[in-house]
């Protein structure tokens, strides 16, 4: 398993570019008697067009008891500058030369100190007081691990997908099985360290292994919410956009054999996925 240990900055690490927050200047919530409740990550590289509505979602947010830490990945069209006219708001931010998505996610769960963990990329949107949902659930449920809520995701063309629900038996043949990651997931931090961090190993598609981990291997209690419970938006022209379907396809396949999924029953997904999204390969 991959684990981790929680950090208080990136100041002495080589990877460093630069770094700033409420955390540098003393701020320290890890220490106080109200802990955070909640952990919010968001994760960026060259979008200065939209970490502001992203970040400003995410600190409307403060009446839920929220520690937010951005992860930037050494941008250079300005981002840094934008994430720095909310330092007073951020808790920690950092600039850093990191291995890609899934690297920069691993160092905000490093750096996490919240009961609850969320993680949300630039260009997404949490909704107003979707928190209060989030919170209730986790305080009202005994020994809930993780919860997938409802989430609109804007397509070209106005169209609107709403993704909601859980559905824990369909990971074993489809990783669509919930809600996307961005702004949809939230997870106990004593959960995540038992999930352990994202696998590097995958470029494109380390989320789908994150989620076998969690609800096939360790078997953590979790569930979706209402359909009506909207947490928030997720816009479309991310990174898994900019992925081809035979990279995804592949990947996929790696990670199911990677945990030791029955090999016959691999191939004839396989096939049967192959046949039917032949025009996209």
């Amino acid at each position: 398993m991959i684990t981790y240990k929680n950090i208080y900055s990136l100041s002495n690490s080589k990877i460093l570019v630069e770094e700033g927050g409420k955390r540098l200047k003393g701020v320290n919530k890890e220490t106080l008697l109200n802990k955070p409740f909640f952990s919010i990550i968001t994760v960026v590289k060259n979008d200065q067009k939209n970490i502001c509505s992203t970040i400003e979602s995410v600190i409307r947010q403060a009446k839920f008891n929220i520690e937010y830490i951005v992860i930037d990945g050494n941008s250079t069209d300005g981002t840094q500058n934008k994430i720095k006219l909310y330092q007073d708001k951020i808790d920690y931010w950092c600039s850093i030369r990191d291995k890609g998505l899934y690297d920069a996610m691993n160092y905000g769960l490093k750096l996490s100190n919240g009961e609850v963990i969320g993680i949300i990329n630039s260009g997404d949107l949490y909704k107003k007081n979707s928190f209060k949902i989030v919170k209730k659930y986790f305080l009202e449920i005994k020994d809930l691990a993780f919860l997938f809520g409802t989430v609109k995701r804007y397509y070209v063309g106005g169209d609107i997908i709403t993704k909601s629900g859980f559905n824990r038996s369909r990971i074993k043949y489809n990783f669509d099985s919930q809600t996307c990651h961005s702004t949809g997931f939230f997870i106990k931090r004593n959960s995540a360290k038992k999930v352990g961090l994202y696998n590097l190993k995958y470029k494109h598609s380390s989320d789908y292994d994150y989620f076998f981990r969690m609800i096939v291997h360790k078997k953590l209690k979790g569930i979706g919410t209402k359909k009506n419970e909207l947490f928030g938006f997720f816009r479309r022209g991310g990174y898994s956009s900019k992925i081809s379907f035979w990279d995804h396809f592949c990947e996929e396949i790696k990670i199911r054999l990677d945990n030791n999924q029955n090999k016959l029953f691999i191939l004839i997904m396989f096939i049967y996925k192959y046949i039917k999204n032949i025009s996209k390969i």
